[in-house]
C-alpha cells in the first residue's frame, strides 16, 4: 500500500493524535517533537529547555483520504490565528504547523494557508467591518495567521507513555470537543 507522511503541530499533541488516529485512510500515527534543535525528552520540551514543535506524524494513504481534507480537519481544532498554542497547552512548542516531507505537497499546503489567512472578515469594530486583506484595515485589528508551513527536518517520537495516551487515559480533559469533532468529520 502506498502511504504518504505529514506532521502537525498545535496545542496538546495528545489531542491532536487521538484526532488522527481514528480517521478513514490514516494508518498510523505517533506524537514526537518536530525540527528539534536537538535530541530531547518531553520534560525538556515541554520546560523550553530544547526548542521543537510537539506534534504528530500522521501516516495516510492518500487514495482514501487526502491532504486537503488532513488540513481541514487539523483547522477545525487547531486556531491558526493564536500565536502560540491551544487551550491550556501555551507556548512557542506548541505553536500550529504543517510539516511535509514531499516537495509536491507544499503548493497545496501554502494555497489552504493562504485560503485561511484570507477568509471571513476581522472582528466588528464599532459599525465597521475590517476584511483581512483591506489595505487601509487597521493591521493591529486585522487577523493574522500564526500557522507555520515548512519543510520536515528532523522528528522524534515521543517516549512511549507519551504515545496513544487519550485512548489509555480516555479521563483525561481534553480542549478539543471530540463529540462535535465526531460529527464534523463524517465522510
Amino acid at each position: 500500500m502506498y502511504t504518504k507522511k505529514i506532521y502537525f503541530s498545535g496545542g496538546d499533541f495528545h489531542e491532536l493524535q487521538e484526532v488522527f488516529a481514528h480517521l478513514p485512510g490514516v494508518v498510523t500515527t505517533r506524537t514526537g517533537y518536530i525540527n528539534g534543535e536537538k535530541e530531547a525528552a518531553y520534560a525538556d520540551v515541554v520546560s523550553g529547555k530544547v526548542m521543537a514543535y510537539m506534534g504528530v506524524e500522521v501516516i495516510y494513504n492518500p487514495k482514501k483520504m487526502d491532504i486537503s481534507k488532513l488540513l481541514d480537519i487539523l483547522f477545525a481544532v487547531v486556531n491558526p490565528y493564536i500565536p502560540d498554542g491551544q487551550g491550556k497547552a501555551r507556548g512557542p512548542m506548541y505553536r500550529a504547523g504543517v510539516f511535509y516531507t514531499a516537495a509536491e505537497d507544499e503548493p497545496q499546503i501554502q494555497l489552504h494557508l493562504n485560503f485561511i489567512a484570507n477568509r471571513g472578515k476581522a472582528p466588528a469594530v464599532g459599525n465597521a467591518q475590517l476584511t483581512v486583506n483591506d489595505p487601509n484595515s487597521n493591521p493591529q485589528l486585522a487577523r493574522k495567521l500564526y500557522a507555520l508551513a515548512e519543510k520536515l527536518q528532523s522528528f522524534q517520537p515521543a517516549e512511549e507513555d507519551r504515545q496513544d495516551y487519550l485512548s489509555r487515559n480516555p479521563d483525561t480533559p481534553t480542549y478539543i470537543d471530540f463529540a462535535k469533532l465526531r460529527e464534523y468529520v463524517r465522510f
